[in-house]
């Protein structure tokens, strides 16, 4: 019986395991990390300068919370200060995500 009970716990958690690592998509905006969610909508000359001057892309969700990018070649600099929708890789703990594939959101 202990034997089920440890195969199962260690089964729901490998399950969470890739639940998180799916990728799921999310609309926002394409801001850069010194304006962050200022620009969310708006704005896309400033961020376009911000990036061009150093700055990194970052993703800004609905909620305007600001996510880095961990691969922001990923990103195409005419989506910059554009909304997207991106398909990605979350990683909550650290607040970044990998991206998939990002097009321009309706």
């Amino acid at each position: 019986m202990k034997r089920v009970g440890t195969v199962l716990a260690a089964l729901f958690a490998l399950t969470i395991l890739v639940a998180q690592a799916a990728d799921a998509t999310h609309t926002g905006w394409i801001s850069d990390s010194m304006c962050g969610a200022k620009h969310a909508g708006s704005g896309a000359t400033c961020v376009k300068k911000c990036i061009d001057g150093g700055m990194k892309p970052v993703f800004v969700d609905a909620n305007k919370q600001v996510w880095s990018i961990d691969n922001p070649d990923a990103v195409n600099s005419s989506f910059y200060g554009a909304k997207v929708k991106v398909t990605a890789t979350e990683d909550a703990a650290n607040k970044s995500m990998h991206i998939s594939s990002v097009e321009a959101a309706k």
